[in-house]
């Protein structure tokens, strides 16, 4: 990235993960702008706008005089509103990021897109192998998906029209380091949290690789990067896991003690990603 990469917009800022991105950006030496509708509930420092990015004059008037954007905002899952609002407001506000930073000519556009685009819940169907990669096909299985597969889309013609990398991260779970102590809950049962491989991420990994696919200098395109903790959220090794819920599932290598099922790889060859926090350094049952 050039050096006078300083200047980072967050939108989402006062959301889960958005929160531990803005912190992190600050520690690391930005300026950064939090865009949201809401107020973080706590304020790390920084700036503040109250911004409604469906609305692309206040995305393009709220996207000035930055030099990067990170685009975490976002209706943050399915069934939390009607599937046409979640599809129609995650698109808007992913498009209207997307031109705004075309506009300004902003140096990188990093964007939050989703595990879902996998083919969450792994239900029906099951993964094709394990463990899951970025070459598995998009299986969007919800409005919510869908939103984010075709905002992978605009990704890659937005990042072809202007040459600025567009790098697209597909967050596993986002945890608090408060939410471990509910982790004992479903370690009697894998099948509770078969829908996403057992899969996670630390809000402050979150932030690291945020930061990470911003500094990487060799990116191009829209490369799609998974993001998961190192390993899962459960106490039985992963191989166990697959072959007790997943048995038909082939394993295009062996799965060593607890690592994640969702294949982090491609982020830690191409990006630098190293996960350095788990569930099983903290106090939790």
């Amino acid at each position: 990235m050039p050096s006078s990469l300083k200047s980072i917009a967050v939108t989402g800022g006062s959301g889960k993960a958005g929160a531990f991105v803005v912190r992190h950006l600050l520690e690391s030496g930005y300026r950064v702008l939090n865009l949201d509708r809401a107020r973080p509930a706590q304020s790390p420092g920084g700036r503040f706008l109250q911004t409604d990015l469906t609305h692309y004059g206040e995305t393009v008037d709220a996207l000035s005089g930055v030099d990067a954007v990170i685009h975490l905002a976002a209706i943050p899952a399915p069934d939390l509103r009607p599937d046409e609002v979640t599809f129609r407001e995650n698109i808007a506000s992913t498009y209207n990021v997307f031109q705004a930073a075309r506009v300004h000519r902003l140096q990188r556009v990093v964007w939050a897109s989703s595990e879902t685009v996998l083919g969450l819940p792994f239900v029906d169907p099951p993964p094709a192998y394990a463990p899951v990669d970025e070459d598995t096909p998009p299986l969007p299985q919800s409005a919510y998906s869908l939103s984010k597969a075709a905002g992978e889309t605009l990704a890659t013609h937005f990042a072809r029209w202007t040459g600025v990398a567009h790098p697209g991260l597909r967050f596993s779970n986002v945890m608090r380091p408060e939410d471990y102590a509910g982790f004992h809950a479903w370690q009697d049962d894998p099948n509770l949290r078969r829908w996403n491989l057992w899969g996670y991420i630390d809000g402050r990994d979150v932030a690291q690789g945020c930061r990470l696919a911003l500094e990487q200098p060799d990116l191009a395109g829209a490369e799609i990067f998974i993001l998961a903790a190192a390993d899962t959220v459960m106490k039985q090794p992963s191989a166990a896991l697959m072959a007790a819920v997943y048995p038909d599932v082939p394993l295009k290598r062996p799965l060593t003690g607890n690592e994640s099922i969702l294949s982090i790889d491609k982020a830690r060859r191409l990006l630098g990603y190293d996960p350095a926090h788990s569930w099983r350094d903290s106090t939790a049952p």
